[in-house]
Order: structure tokens, then C-alpha cells, then sequence
């Protein structure tokens, strides 16, 4: 590693250098960031540098209040970019930081959620604890995964199709070449291999890099993606459009009772008796069973009716055209209902809906355009009319879906993606219905499995959780995939929730374990 050429020895605390383009060199911040040349990359324009060296890694943090101390990080050096695309006047950051001896040679850029584009500290702490040099960006679009995207609108109402595309799509590009070439410049040689590892719109990002921009990253981990976002949104958002029209809205107590149901039914269906459904495509389990019968909530007991069934049932099943034509998927049987289908009740009035914010963002922000508009009246014909609203205008700029990955193929890349089949938020039935088109376009499974690998995960919910056995390190499976050419047939796995004795595997798409029976 270069050595210092400015010590800045008066500062009592590690504070950020900033300077303007014009200054062309980025001096030494607090400690050992040494001196480097701003990056530059086509169709942006770099405003501001920065640089913060933790000597002591994340031990600064000590005396901030409130601010909890992540122990095992090494000392490394900090690194912020401000870049803009003009004439958009956006103000993009991208964090790197760069552990200052424990470098391991690689390269990890990160992914976000819900509206966020990046994670930052989150990410980016485990990932230099593993001696990565690691980026996260906010794509201009500012906010953290529970803050409506108030970057969508313009001042006169428009979509802003800039900070769309740079959340879509453009971000992560970017990332990874500001990344790379800070990267070279602070020690001295271009990172040996390149990953990118996400969940939810994190794995949407990695997808998306492999269908957009191929070349960026040697091996990207696309977990739980949030793929057919124009869809999969409007489909998040269909629980409270059947409570709607049905005009009930059952409790979670009710819900849950739905969910024991269908996992005693469906339990042995792989063979195993686990308390977890692990083939929810083969679980048939009708919700009008349960019809007639009691359930203890609260303190008081409340009998099943028929609209009850009928609002589960169509739950499960997903949306669908008045005509009967299916839309997208549904919640899988043995996921929480309390994500999309969630209810409250205030202390005067009646039982309401509380739709998922990210679903009712989507509408308010980019369908509707009125962020404050009254969403608890919709029903399936204004439904109907917003979903192919959100396909029209939306799907060419954020589905994320395209199967022809050649061109990531011909790149020498490699991608795995995990998903939990009880997840509540991100169906897995669409990495399903992506990965079995991408067979067909990439000429089968067996070719696709080269470069490609899905994985289930019965019982998981939303990137973790759940009941089941979660991927223990899906990335090191990656790295030695890219690195040494040994493609994963299962990824370990374990569980240490409600269920600690779960461990084992999880088997390659399409094979599934059974009692007794390894992966086939």
C-alpha cells in the first residue's frame, strides 16, 4: 500500500476532505488515506471527494451516542464520491472503503432494498470485516428501505425519469467503475475479481447487471429478487384489494390460523415431518376447510366464515384479471400474511387495511402521483386498470427480467440466487418462472446451470428468517465457483429460530431433498 503524503495530525476526529473537481487530487484524510485522483466516467461529472481513515476500524464510533460499535472491522480508509449526470442535477454518493492490510486482492459492490438503493454500514461492515474492498451507492435517490421514494416526482408532477433510471439501473454500473478505479489508485493494481451480492431489490440489481451490463462483476449473488418489479409490486399490494372489495379484514390471529392449517396438511409432502412446507407448489390445501371452525384471538374466540376462506384463498392464488387471466403469483401457503395483508384496528371506527408500504408507494408515487391519495377503496377494476398502467409505462426501465443472459455467459460470469419458499414479501414463484425461461432461451438446464444456479429454501422467509434452514455463506459457494470452478450443487445451511435442530442443505434447482434422500 502507497504510503501517506499528508498527515493531518490536529484533527481530533476523523473528518472528510472534501474537495472540488477543479482540485484534481484528494488529500489525505485523519490516518493512512493516501493521495488520489479523482475518478471519471462518461455522462457524469464528479462534484466532490472525500476521504476518512479509521485507524482503529469502526472503535471512532465509541464516543458517538447511539451509535453501536461493529466489533472485528479492520483499520481502512473510507472513500466518498458526489457525481452528477448532467443536465439531470442529481447528486449520486458512492461509498467505498478499503481495508488498509487486510485487502484479500477482491472487489464486493452492494445492493439495497426496498426504495433504497444501498445499504452503506450494513453492507459494507461484513464485508471489509471478510477483507473485501466493498461499495454501496444511494443512487441519488436518498431514503432507507422504510422511506417513500419522494425522489419520483418532479416539482410539476412528472415522473423523474432520471433518478428513475439511476434506481433501476444505472446506479450499480457506475458503482462498479468509480469502485474499480478508486480501487487501483489507492493500492496500486485493479481488484483481481469483481462480485456483487444483494437481496430484494438488491437482487433485482444483480440481475440486472447480468442482463444489462455483463462485463461489470465475475460473480453476482441475486437473492430473493425483486424481479417483474412492475408486477411484482402491484401483486404485493392485491391482499388489501381482496379484503377490499370483500369488505373484511380478518386479524393475523385469523390469518395464522389459515397458515397452521396448510402446514399440518402439506408437511409430510417432501416426505419429512418438520413443521415446515417444503414442496408449497405441490400444497393443495383448501382454505374452505377451516370454514366453521374456531380459532382463540385476544382472548375471545372467533368463528371461520366463508368470506374468511375466500379472501385466503384468493391470497394464495395471486392476482387476477376480472376474466380470470393470471397477473402474477401469490403469497405461498406457510408465509406470513401480516407483510401484505396486514390490518388494524383504531381505537374508534372499524377494521382497516395497512397495505405494504412499498406496494402502496408504488402506487401512490409512480401510478397515481398523488402521494397522500386514499388507497383503501381500491378494487379490482381500478386495480385491473393500474396493473397494466404499471406494465406499460414501467416494464422496459425496471423488470429486470430478461432471460437472455449470453452475453453475462460469454463474459465468464457465474450467478447463484437463493430464495425462501416461505417468503412474505418477494414470491418465489417468479425466480421460478425466471429461471425456468432462462433455461429456455439459454438452450436447457444443464447449459444454464454453467453460469447460473437457483437454490429453495423451504420454510425461509424474506432474505432470513423463518422456520427453515437459511444459507449459512452463499457467497464463499460463489467465490469458489468463479475462482475455482467448482459450481455448488448445495449450498449448507442451518436454522438456530424456532426450529434449531434444521440444518442440512439446500438442494440445486430443479432436485429437492425427501426424508432419507439426499438432493435428486
Amino acid at each position: 500500500m502507497r504510503t501517506p503524503l499528508v498527515a493531518i495530525g490536529a484533527l481530533l476526529l476523523p473528518v472528510a476532505l472534501t474537495l472540488s473537481v477543479a482540485a484534481a487530487v484528494m488529500l489525505t484524510g485523519h490516518g493512512n488515506c493516501p493521495r488520489l485522483s479523482p475518478p471519471s466516467l462518461p455522462g457524469t461529472r464528479i462534484l466532490a471527494m472525500s476521504a476518512v481513515a479509521h485507524p482503529d476500524g469502526m472503535g471512532a464510533r465509541a464516543s458517538l451516542p447511539g451509535r453501536p460499535v461493529a466489533s472485528g472491522v479492520p483499520a481502512f480508509c473510507d472513500v466518498t464520491i458526489i457525481l452528477t449526470h448532467p443536465p439531470l442535477r442529481d447528486r449520486v454518493r458512492i461509498q467505498v472503503w478499503l481495508p488498509q492490510s487486510t485487502w484479500n486482492g477482491r472487489f464486493q459492490a452492494t445492493g439495497g432494498g426496498a426504495f433504497a438503493a444501498g445499504e452503506f454500514e450494513r453492507a459494507l461492515v461484513p464485508a471489509v470485516r471478510r477483507g473485501y474492498a466493498a461499495a454501496s451507492t444511494d443512487a441519488g435517490v436518498p431514503s432507507t428501505a422504510k422511506s417513500p421514494p419522494v425522489w419520483a416526482q418532479r416539482h410539476d408532477r412528472p415522473i423523474n425519469d432520471g433518478l428513475l433510471a439511476n434506481f433501476a439501473y444505472r446506479s450499480v454500473h457506475e458503482m462498479s467503475r468509480i469502485g474499480k478505479q478508486v480501487i487501483a489508485g489507492f493500492y496500486g493494481r485493479p481488484p483481481a475479481y469483481s462480485y456483487f451480492t444483494g437481496c430484494s431489490t438488491g437482487g433485482r440489481q444483480g440481475l440486472t447487471e447480468a442482463q444489462r451490463y455483463p462485463g461489470d462483476f465475475d460473480g453476482i449473488l441475486a437473492d430473493a429478487p425483486a424481479i417483474a418489479w412492475n408486477r411484482l409490486t402491484l401483486a404485493q399490494f392485491w391482499p388489501q384489494v381482496v379484503m377490499n372489495e370483500a369488505g373484511t379484514y380478518p386479524t393475523t390471529c385469523e390469518f395464522a390460523a389459515f397458515n397452521r392449517a396448510a402446514i399440518a396438511a402439506c408437511d409430510t409432502d417432501d416426505g419429512r415431518l418438520d413443521g415446515i412446507i417444503g414442496r408449497p407448489d405441490t400444497c393443495r390445501f383448501d382454505p374452505g376447510r377451516l370454514v366453521g371452525t374456531s380459532v382463540r384471538c385476544h382472548g375471545r374466540t372467533i368463528r371461520i366464515s366463508r368470506v374468511d376462506a375466500d379472501i385466503v384463498g384468493r391470497i394464495w392464488d395471486g392476482p387476477t384479471t376480472r376474466t380470470g387471466e393470471r397477473q402474477w403469483y401469490g403469497l405461498p401457503r406457510g408465509a406470513s400474511f401480516s407483510w401484505l395483508a396486514g390490518t388494524t384496528k383504531p381505537l374508534f371506527g372499524p377494521r382497516h387495511g395497512a397495505p405494504f408500504p412499498v406496494a402502496a408507494d408504488w402506487i401512490h408515487y409512480f401510478l397515481l402521483r398523488q402521494p397522500h391519495l386514499d388507497v383503501s377503496t381500491i378494487g379490482y377494476a381500478e386495480f385491473e386498470r393500474l396493473f397494466e398502467e404499471s406494465q406499460a409505462r414501467y416494464g422496459a426501465v425496471i423488470d429486470s427480467d430478461d432471460p437472455d443472459l449470453s452475453a453475462f455467459r460469454a463474459a465468464g460470469g457465474k450467478m447463484i440466487t437463493w430464495h425462501g419458499l416461505a417468503d412474505p414479501a418477494v414470491f418465489p414463484q417468479g425466480t421460478v418462472d425466471y429461471r425456468r425461461r432462462v433455461e429456455s432461451a439459454m438452450g436447457g438446464g444443464e447449459a444454464t446451470d454453467r453460469f447460473y444456479r437457483v437454490f429453495l429454501a423451504p420454510g425461509v422467509g424474506h432474505c432470513s428468517g423463518g422456520a427453515g434452514p437459511v444459507p449459512t455463506d452463499p457467497h464463499a459457494a460463489l467465490v469458489d465457483w468463479v475462482e475455482h470452478d467448482r459450481a455448488p450443487d448445495t449450498l449448507p445451511a442451518a436454522t438456530t429460530g424456532a426450529h434449531p435442530h434444521l440444518s442440512g442443505v439446500l438442494c440445486r434447482y430443479p432436485q429437492q431433498a425427501t426424508a432419507g434422500r439426499p438432493c435428486h
